[in-house]
C-alpha cells in the first residue's frame, strides 16, 4: 500500500493483512492522535471490541461478525504498531505472528510432530502437557489467571485451576441445562439486587477466598 496515497498496489491486494498493517502502521505514523496512544490507553477499546465480537457471534449476522472480527484484528495491529516504536524492546506484527506460529505448533504435536490424538480429550492432553513445558517458572496453577475477567468468567477458570490443585469447589444441584442454569444466576442477581448486595463483589470476595485455599493447598505439599 502507498502510505500517503491511501491506495493499495497488487501486492498488496494479494496479502489483506500485509496491507492491513500497512495501513495501521500509517496510520500511527501520521495520526495525531494514534501517535499519543499507548498500550494502557488501547486496553478499553479492546475489552469493547472483544465484546461487541461477542454480541455478533451470539446474536449477529454474518456480516456483523466479519465487521467485528476486522474491529479487534485492528487493535492486535494497533498494539504491534505501537510496540514497535518501543526504544528497548520493539517487536512488530512479524514477530507476534511467528512467536504465535511457534506456540501453536508446539501445542499440536498430533498435527505436526507425529503424536497420535483421535478424540478431543487426547488432545486436550496434549495440549496441557505441552503449556506445561512452556510455564515451568510459573509457581502455582493460578499463575497466568488474567484478574480482569469478568466474575463469572473468573470464577470458572479458577475453579478449574483449583481442581489441578486437589481443591474440589461446590456445585449448586438442580440445573440440568445451561438455560436453567441461566434462570438460577439470574435469580440470584435479583436477589442480590433485592438485598442491596453487590453480586460482582460478593463473588470476587469469595473467589480471593479460593485462592488463599489453592496456595494454602499448594504451600501444604
Amino acid at each position: 500500500m502507498d502510505a500517503r496515497s491511501g491506495t493499495f498496489d497488487a501486492e498488496t491486494a494479494r496479502d489483506p493483512l500485509r496491507a492491513a498493517a500497512d495501513t495501521m502502521r500509517a496510520v500511527r505514523e501520521r495520526c495525531v492522535w494514534s501517535q499519543q496512544i499507548t498500550h494502557r490507553d488501547l486496553v478499553p477499546y479492546l475489552i469493547e471490541e472483544s465484546h461487541e465480537v461477542i454480541d455478533a457471534v451470539e446474536s449477529g449476522t454474518r456480516a456483523d461478525l466479519r465487521e467485528e472480527l476486522g474491529d479487534l484484528l485492528w487493535q492486535v495491529l494497533f498494539h504491534a504498531a505501537i510496540a514497535a516504536q518501543d526504544p528497548d524492546d520493539p517487536f512488530d506484527l512479524d514477530d507476534v505472528s511467528r512467536t504465535l506460529t511457534e506456540k501453536m505448533v508446539r501445542r499440536h504435536p498430533h498435527v505436526f510432530a507425529g503424536e497420535t490424538a483421535t478424540t478431543p480429550e487426547e488432545v486436550l492432553v496434549h495440549w496441557n502437557a505441552a503449556k506445561a513445558a512452556e510455564k515451568r517458572t510459573r509457581t502455582s496453577v493460578l499463575d497466568g489467571v488474567p484478574r480482569g475477567m469478568p466474575a463469572l468468567a473468573l470464577a470458572q477458570k479458577l475453579a478449574g485451576r483449583a481442581a489441578g490443585a486437589g481443591l474440589e469447589t461446590p456445585a449448586a444441584h438442580g440445573p440440568t441445562s445451561e438455560a436453567e442454569l441461566g434462570e438460577a444466576l439470574f435469580a440470584l442477581v435479583g436477589r442480590a439486587r433485592a438485598e442491596g448486595w453487590d453480586a460482582e463483589r460478593a463473588l470476587r470476595e469469595r473467589l480471593r477466598s479460593l485462592e488463599d485455599d489453592v496456595r494454602a493447598a499448594e504451600s501444604a505439599h
